[in-house]
């Protein structure tokens, strides 16, 4: 059977697709194109963050060993976070109080960085892995810091959006170290170059290496110059929803251990959660936000 982690890292994953998927249906039926992509942003974001925060409050002993050990009452903030994280993914998924959520999460994983994770890189500044999840979580923060940016009352959109454009910035350098990682290291399994090595059932590992990493530099070069931003974000996006779907759910599968599927769990909706934060760039730079149904 399943341990409690597993069990409830998946229900909080399915509810909040569920809920998100029915909250997003009529902006994806207005949609066309990869502009549906766009439409489920909410969704790829928002899943994630609550599988998360069910993590947090299902494994919070060992959770809590993440915080620094100058940071008092860990346990408080273990639970505090998982219940934050909950209740973001809802805020997402039902598209309501976006501008508080995006707010409060840009800033939550902008202090993940400063707090853990440069400390992290400072103490070992040669393992690229540490300077990865530096990347990432800043990506995560990008994404919801874009978000509130753009539905601010009397913010200008797009170009001139100071909030959206430190979100590019981010998502422009992180594409451009990832897509160079993927070239230095091909034998790990591509999206957000992690520890993970590529499978043994996939054909060609290198070459989807090669091909993920390729379309990283060129979407990361478009959106650090900002030209075509929009449509590198959305390709961006859908890369990383591909790997999710094509790669990281298959390996999910073919866990056994409670251990392993955990670590499938985190490595899906990791992949998902950097999908959903580049979408919702690409959501900050719309043609029409007035389509969209949500309370900011």
């Amino acid at each position: 059977m399943a341990s409690p982690e597993v069990l409830w890292m998946s229900m909080a994953g399915v509810v909040s697709l569920a809920l998100g998927l029915i909250a997003a249906r009529k902006d994806v039926a207005a949609a066309h194109g990869l502009d549906k992509l766009v439409a489920l942003a909410f969704v790829f974001y928002a899943a994630p963050l609550a599988v998360f925060g069910a993590e947090h409050l299902t494994d919070a002993a060992d959770i809590m060993q993440l915080i620094p050990s100058w940071i008092p009452a860990r346990l408080f903030w273990a639970y505090f976070v998982g219940v934050a994280l909950i209740a973001a993914g809802l805020s997402l998924s039902l598209k309501r109080y976006l501008r508080l959520t995006g707010s409060l999460v840009a800033l939550m994983f902008f202090l993940f960085v400063v707090v853990m994770h440069i400390p992290g890189v400072v103490g070992h500044p040669q393992d690229r892995f540490f300077w990865a999840i530096v990347f990432r979580d800043s990506s995560f923060g990008a994404g919801a810091l874009a978000l509130a940016g753009a539905i601010t009352p009397g913010s200008s959109s797009g170009h001139g959006n100071l909030a959206v454009t430190v979100a590019r910035v981010i998502f422009g350098v992180t594409l451009l170290v990832y897509g160079v990682e993927h070239f230095l290291h091909p034998a790990f399994a591509p999206g957000v170059p992690l520890q993970k090595l590529a499978p043994a059932w996939v054909p060609l590992p290198r070459l989807w290496a090669y091909i993920a990493g390729t379309v990283e530099l060129v979407t990361g070069t478009a959106i650090l110059l900002n030209r075509y931003t929009r449509k590198a974000a959305v390709i961006a996006g859908l890369l990383m929803v591909l790997l999710t779907l094509v790669l990281y759910v298959p390996i999910l599968a073919m866990a056994r251990s409670a251990e392993d599927m955990v670590v499938g769990l985190n490595y899906v909706f990791d992949t998902l959660l950097y999908g959903g934060a580049v979408l919702l760039l690409a959501f900050a730079l719309p043609t029409d936000r007035s389509a969209h149904n949500f309370k900011a």
